[in-house]
């Protein structure tokens, strides 16, 4: 199994628990602080993840990446900050009581 098939599953629960919070309160604020956040942590993980890689810490076996990389990081690796930048605001949406119109 390469590493794209393994992020498709949590992508599609991202896109299905997001899109769950469509009518909650704020979503458009909410997709925005997501998005600035899915940046940040994009460019931590290219950061850390290409620090770690250079170290010898960890390596990806050529056949199970798609080839592109930013920095020394395949670009899988950003599928899981991407994801959490998204779903955890939206569990946390889905969770909180709903206000008394």
């Amino acid at each position: 199994m390469t590493y794209a098939l393994l992020i498709v599953p949590f992508a599609l629960v991202t896109v299905v628990v997001t899109l769950a919070t469509i009518r909650r309160p704020h979503f458009g604020r909410r997709m925005a602080a997501s998005t600035a956040a899915a940046v940040v942590l994009g460019l931590l993980t290219a950061v850390f993840d290409s620090l770690m890689i250079a170290a010898g810490l960890f390596t990806y076996p050529g056949e199970l990446i798609s080839g592109v990389r930013i920095g020394l990081a395949p670009l899988e690796d950003f599928a899981y900050p991407v994801c959490a930048a998204f779903l955890v605001p939206a569990v946390f949406t889905l969770l909180a009581p709903r206000r008394a119109a």
